[in-house]
């Protein structure tokens, strides 16, 4: 059963009413009631079926204003580019320790960069990072000898997202403490990227909602026509 705050919150919204995407945000503040400063989140209702891989929806997108999370990256790589990861600001170098401690069941860390040169042996841990959505990959710009970059773009605000198998795509779009100017730059940044990534063998209607919400707090539907346009 939903919480006493969570229920007071549903109080003060229109669950069937879209909202203009600043007045959305506006609507999100004033129902978030917790004490920690909140992720905001935008979902993604899409047109597509994932089960067929030419309707997969994939992709990176820079955030204007960053997430305001602190993330921490591990780069598995050789000898020869660990200096360049760390001065680029990963918080973890190394390889064949790293990969053990994989195979052990560690996996606390929020990203995973490593050079393409790894990518075989790193394949022996990709049933542990795949389903936590860890594992290096060339299309979302994680496997790459240019560390360096790829370090700094992730801790600059560059998120990565994947459709679920409902047709969802979810992504943190900042935080609640926010300016509502940056939080709309940040979730537009995003849905332009999600537009821009229709599949070609999609039918229909390709976004069919889209819905803002924070941390603990109910979702507020946002309006669609601007985007899909």
């Amino acid at each position: 059963m939903a919480g006493k705050k969570y229920r007071n919150a549903l109080t003060k919204i229109d669950r069937f009413h879209e909202y203009d995407l600043a007045d959305a945000v506006e609507k999100v503040r004033e129902i978030t009631d917790v004490k920690f400063d909140s992720t905001v989140d935008v979902a993604v209702k899409l047109g597509v079926d994932p089960r067929h891989a030419d309707q997969v929806v994939r992709g990176t997108v820079m955030l204007p204003h960053g997430t305001g999370k602190t993330v921490s990256v591990l780069v598995v790589c050789k000898e020869a580019k660990v200096e360049e990861a760390k001065e680029a600001g990963a918080d973890m170098v190394g390889f064949e320790e790293y990969i053990e401690k994989i195979q052990e069941g560690w996996t606390g860390v929020d990203v995973i960069i490593a050079t393409p040169d790894v990518m075989g042996q790193l394949g022996k841990v990709a049933k542990i990072l795949g389903p936590r959505g860890l594992m290096p990959n060339p299309k979302s710009g994680t496997v790459t000898m240019d560390v360096a970059k790829a370090v700094k773009e992730v801790k600059a605000g560059k998120i990565e997202f994947r459709v679920d198998k409902a047709g969802n795509v979810h992504a943190p779009v900042g935080k609640m403490s926010f300016e509502t100017e940056k939080l709309v730059a940040n979730i537009s940044s995003f849905l332009r990227e999600v537009v821009r990534l229709k599949p070609s063998a999609a039918k229909g209607q390709y976004v069919q909602g889209i819905a803002l919400s924070s941390t603990m707090s109910p979702s507020v539907r946002v309006k669609k026509e601007k985007f899909v346009a």
